[in-house]
């Protein structure tokens, strides 16, 4: 993974690590899983996560890899994971991440 993310990068991994109380959420029944971007100009994006793929749907990590028009501006950016699973809604903390320019 590069150093800084610009504008336009694709494939850039976003990993998520959801937590009850501490305590990794088993994501195996996971009805939702998303993760929401929101952009300099206060616009948000949503997309689906996946299980990360260490074998292991209880080590409560998900991940999202950015697409096309994911990181269309420069500047301050925030994302926030979400899961629905049978016993509730579980949010992760809110992250903060500079987007840089291009040459």
């Amino acid at each position: 993974m590069a150093s800084e993310i610009h504008v336009g990068d694709i494939g850039t991994q976003f990993k998520f690590t959801v937590l009850d109380g501490g305590s990794k959420v088993d994501l195996s029944e996971a009805t939702l899983r998303q993760v929401t971007f929101r952009k300099p100009d206060d616009s948000t994006v949503t997309r689906t996560a996946s299980i990360f793929g260490d074998g292991s749907e209880s080590s409560g990590v998900m991940y999202y890899n950015s697409v096309v028009g994911d990181l269309s501006q420069a500047g301050e950016h925030k994302v926030q994971g979400k899961v629905t699973i049978p016993s509730g809604t579980f949010s992760t903390d809110i992250y903060t991440f500079p987007v840089h320019c291009n040459l």
